[in-house]
């Protein structure tokens, strides 16, 4: 896939994070890299129950606790955005 496609689903998926968790934050200041947890966007549990939520309903790809590569997924924009674009379904 081109870059330009990946970057485009990145920033929507920014804007979705921003948007579902009402943060205070430009969604286009959110760093791919950056951690979405801890130091980064300082979410937490709750957050990424709503945010599995909000993909569920927006791109049809169901995020699952049991998943083993769940942490990978959910440590930045970029991985986050990544493994939408592999498993979404709408």
């Amino acid at each position: 896939m081109e870059p330009s496609a990946s970057s485009s689903l990145e920033q929507d998926v920014a804007r979705l994070i921003v948007q579902t968790l009402k943060l205070k934050v430009d969604p286009a200041a959110v760093q791919p890299e950056a951690s979405l947890f801890g130091e980064g966007l300082g979410l937490d549990s709750i957050d990424a129950l709503e945010l599995s939520l909000a993909i569920s309903q927006t791109y049809g790809y169901q995020l699952k606790s049991s998943d083993p590569e769940i942490k990978a997924i959910f440590s930045s924009l970029r991985a986050l955005a990544k493994a939408i674009e592999k498993n979404r379904t709408k």
